[in-house]
């Protein structure tokens, strides 16, 4: 959604991140001392700071039990000192210990993360400067207020009584005007949209405006899509991909989402225990950072739907006769891919770094392999009266949020696995709203991917940040240039909304909207297309037992792109129309001056998967990992094709074959059509060989472990 970011001055060494958009905006207000107006008021949480100690206090704070369990004090003189320097009266690991990932997180560094709690009498940023001067600390910053800056209010859909009748087949209903997945040059035939019988008169009221005749069919040119639906043919997702959506909490119950929510089968909802040992209780379907449950939330009169809105673009369930449709939500005869809820926002309460950092190391931890992250900061070439000072280069970004950086990069360096479609996470973010010439951080991080938005006609998006550290374009909508047209479908108290015409049309709850779908427009809703498109190469990928690095997903994705190098004279529109309309004035842009700034160009799905098709490499069969006692089943299937396979242990004391389903039956060496199921008898590893009909043996290990651990692929 479209929206003003702000964000305060970072030689401060701090910052406030927003959502990245919204499609109303909210005046500017909040000031501090010497810094413009429109800066964030409260830019971090008071009587709290996170620090990195140095490695070499590793051992001191394992002794002291700080993983496990928060302390008043240590009992290790060098820590109790820094809690006194500073009047402090609580450490916290940032990252709760767990068993199953432990041993990465301390190669990372991220078991040195901690939250000092102190008095809020305390000056933040006096405590970061006492702390930074100690030896036995190698970072310290202040725990940053993530704020969502804008009102809410987003345009409901009502379905005419056109499209409510396709609802009674397989079709989803909507699809007509889902401009972005299928761009027919119109958008529902047209007689669903009415031309503003009031605007032919603006360029009378407003002579500043030039209003340049065109017509919808314009401003909507057939093909500018992100070319989907020749790409459902090779995959409409796959179950195993998993996208982790940090943002409002997703409607676990919304009637196009719910069968593709991500399910982490050990736990019970809302549960107080952590079945599963991964150091949250309750998440079965995701995690609320904010408020520290496992218990999802959507329903709160300050949410705007964004979650879910975002989530519906990359999975809701195609062909099934409701709604949207989505970009790898699967079909009614197909499994999608997987949400993930990683909840950092809820209503109008401000999150902070420490729970945004959780969330992505729980996403990486999980399973996920995508970050969706709609939100960002202030791009450091905005305007800084209008939207305040963001970060300028990644130097600053890294000394501002070092937290943050440090969970990305374990996210992309530890999500997926060296026995699945991707080793590496993909985090994806908004580039930003503020008509600036560079991405916000973090999606300018070289490691991340940030989108611009555009419009029908794959003209950039009056709103969105170009230009430096851009890396791709998606459809993201534009109202200020649709302004002419009225969404005839879309009633609010019976009268038709202005504005809906090229927005993005995609789930939300129904508290937001009485039929459980609106429009939204940003690169907030352009950064889900490019999420969802990498979820279905992924998926791809997958279905053809390839493996790829996350490197190679982003270089293959950027080279598939539809170019954005051939912009010519102005486009017209009139700013903040749908916003403030006591402000609206005509703009001109000057297109020319966006070729070659708007990334790659416009995500391409088809020839993305073109171009995964002839890369990558062949999947073998997977190590196997054991728990003492208990065993794990794999399906050949997954790798080879072939009528049977041979499976051959050479060190049947350690370990043993069988047939799946057939446990009391197992031995050295069996044939079958697979599944196979290893069965774990002796601490210890062995080698094995399995040898498709017709084929070469490969070689592969079986690991027995009084823990399972590294299940990889599996």
């Amino acid at each position: 959604m479209k929206m003003k970011m702000r964000i305060f001055n970072i030689l401060l060494v701090s910052a406030a991140m927003t959502l990245a958009a919204s499609c109303v905006k909210e005046p500017i207000s909040g000031t501090m001392p010497d810094v413009p107006a429109g800066n964030v008021e409260n830019p971090y949480l008071p009587g709290e700071v996170v620090i990195k100690f140095d490695p070499s206090l590793s051992d001191l704070l394992d002794k002291a039990g700080l993983s496990r369990t928060p302390a008043t004090r240590s009992g290790v003189t060098t820590v109790d000192e820094i809690l006194e320097i500073v009047d402090g009266y609580r450490l916290e690991r940032v990252f709760p210990e767990v068993k199953a990932t432990e041993a990465q997180s301390r190669e990372a560094g991220l078991h040195l993360w901690y939250v000092v709690h102190f008095s809020e009498d305390e000056d933040v940023n006096e405590v970061v400067k006492k702390l930074s001067a100690l030896g036995e600390v190698q970072s310290a910053a202040p725990v940053l207020t993530i704020k969502k800056s804008y009102n809410g209010k987003v345009i409901p859909y009502s379905p005419s009584a056109r499209l409510q009748t396709r609802a009674n087949g397989d079709e989803d209903p909507y699809f007509d005007l889902q401009w972005n997945l299928d761009n027919k040059g119109v958008v529902a035939g047209m007689q669903e949209f009415a031309i503003n019988p009031d605007f032919q008169g603006d360029h009378v009221n407003y002579p500043d405006y030039p209003y340049d005749g065109k017509s919808a069919e314009d401003k909507f040119v057939i093909g500018d899509d992100i070319n989907v639906v020749k790409a459902w043919a090779e995959t409409e997702g796959d179950p195993s991909v998993i996208v982790a959506v940090l943002d409002e909490g997703i409607c676990l119950v919304h009637e196009d989402l719910s069968e593709n929510i991500w399910i982490n089968e050990d736990e019970e909802y809302g549960s107080f225990e952590d079945n599963d040992g991964n150091g949250y209780a309750g998440d079965r379907y995701g995690y609320n950072f904010l408020e520290q449950t496992g218990i999802i939330s959507w329903d709160d009169v300050g949410d705007s739907g964004h979650g879910t809105h975002v989530s519906g673009v990359i999975a809701a369930k195609n062909n099934n006769g409701k709604g949207i449709s989505s970009i790898a939500g699967g079909s009614s005869s197909s499994t999608g891919v997987k949400l993930m809820s990683c909840q950092i926002f809820s209503g109008n309460s401000a999150s902070n770094t420490v729970s945004l950092a959780r969330a992505i190391k729980y996403a990486a931890d999980n399973g996920a392999v995508i970050l969706q992250c709609s939100f960002g900061y202030t791009s450091g070439t905005a305007n800084p009266y209008e939207y305040g000072i963001g970060f300028r280069d990644e130097d600053e970004w890294a000394a501002g949020s070092p937290l943050e950086k440090s969970a990305l990069d374990y996210f992309i360096h530890n999500a997926g696995s060296e026995n699945g479609p991707v080793k590496g996470g993909l985090p994806v973010f908004a580039s930003g709203n503020e008509y600036a010439p560079s991405a916000g951080f973090p999606g300018a991080y070289d490691d991340c991917i940030a989108v611009a938005a555009v419009a029908g006609d794959f003209s950039p998006s009056t709103f969105t940040n170009y230009g430096t550290y851009t890396d791709i374009s998606a459809p993201g909508g534009d109202q200020d240039y649709y302004y002419d047209f009225l969404g005839a479908n879309s009633l609010v108290d019976g009268d038709p909304v202005r504005g809906s015409v090229g927005c993005i049309l995609s789930t939300v709850p129904e508290h937001v909207s009485s039929s459980g779908y609106g429009y939204m427009e940003g690169t907030s809703m352009a950064c889900p297309h490019v999420s969802g498109a990498i979820a279905l190469g992924i998926s791809y990928a997958a279905q053809q037992h390839k493996h790829f690095t996350a490197e190679e997903i982003r270089e293959l994705l950027y080279e598939s792109c539809t170019p954005l190098n051939g912009y010519s004279g102005e486009k017209f529109y009139y700013k903040w129309q749908a916003d403030a309309s006591m402000l609206v004035h005509g703009r001109k842009m000057d297109l020319p001056s966006y070729n070659g700034k708007m990334g790659a160009g416009v995500v391409n799905v088809a020839a993305f998967l073109n171009k995964l098709a002839g890369s990558g490499v062949q999947m073998k069969f997977p190590n196997v990992y054991v728990q003492l006692g208990s065993s794990a089943t794999v399906n050949p299937l997954t790798y080879f094709d072939a009528s049977s396979y041979t499976v051959t242990i050479d060190s049947p004391s350690v370990a043993e074959v069988g047939v799946e389903g057939a446990e009391g039956s197992h031995s050295a060496t069996v044939t079958h059509s697979g599944p196979f199921t290893f069965f774990g008898l002796a601490v210890g590893s062995t080698t094995a060989t399995i040898t498709p009909a017709g084929g070469e043996p490969q070689t592969f290990t079986i690991t027995v472990s009084k823990s399972e651990s590294g299940s990889g692929w599996l």
